[in-house]
């Protein structure tokens, strides 16, 4: 099983998805943008108060039993790249380091997804998750022989094209499933353990660097 997360403790900073170092800032401004391209239809909006749920859910109840998680869960994937597991765990961490649930950071996601800012302990968790979530395992690197260019090209293709389905909608299940099979495929042939990093091979590969 192919995991996005590192075991290597908490990272200051996170790795875009085009091979760059991108600070917490920047990782603020991505994640705003992908939750307001994807707005969380306004049936699953939170009240507009700016506040997190007054009764939270409880934290023996799996969050993707709720829509507007499995929504927070889709736009995780799309915007880290990672797999579904793996946008649970980030999700949970966040919570953990919040002080919340899973449930209510969803929340907080769909608020801001309206234009209406999240609780700041919320937002700090949040993006410090994607960042750990987005490191390189040293132990991820690749041993053998690299795929060709044409079939790392094919691949990827279609990984983008699956991320992109997911952005514009979040919550539906199969494109949540497409870019899970998609980044399978692609760590498997990269011969990467994480999504993103295996995303970072296939750009590197295919423009020759080292």
């Amino acid at each position: 099983m192919f995991s996005g997360t590192s075991t290597r403790g908490r990272a200051k900073a996170g790795t875009s998805s085009h091979g760059r170092r991108g600070t917490l800032p920047s990782l603020r401004r991505e994640m705003a943008l992908m939750m307001m391209s994807a707005r969380m239809p306004r049936n699953l909006e939170s009240d507009g108060t700016g506040s997190l749920p007054e009764a939270a859910v409880s934290a023996a109840q799996p969050p993707i039993d709720e829509p507007r998680a499995a929504w927070a869960v889709g736009t995780v994937m799309a915007v880290t790249p990672c797999s579904a597991r793996d946008a649970r765990w980030v999700l949970g961490v966040a919570a953990k380091a919040a002080g919340v649930t899973p449930a209510e950071v969803a929340a907080a996601m769909a608020a801001g997804s309206r234009g209406t800012a999240m609780p700041a302990v919320v937002e700090r968790a949040l993006h410090r998750a994607v960042a750990t979530a987005r490191t390189v395992s040293p132990r991820s690197a690749c041993i053998g022989l690299m795929p060709s260019r044409a079939r790392t090209e094919e691949v990827l293709a279609e990984f983008r094209a699956c991320q992109s389905r997911l952005t514009a909608a979040p919550s539906d299940m199969r494109a949540r499933q497409a870019l899970d099979d998609a980044a399978y495929t692609l760590c498997v042939l990269l011969g990467r353990t994480g999504v993103h990093d295996a995303v970072l091979a296939a750009e590197q590969h295919l423009t020759g660097e080292p």
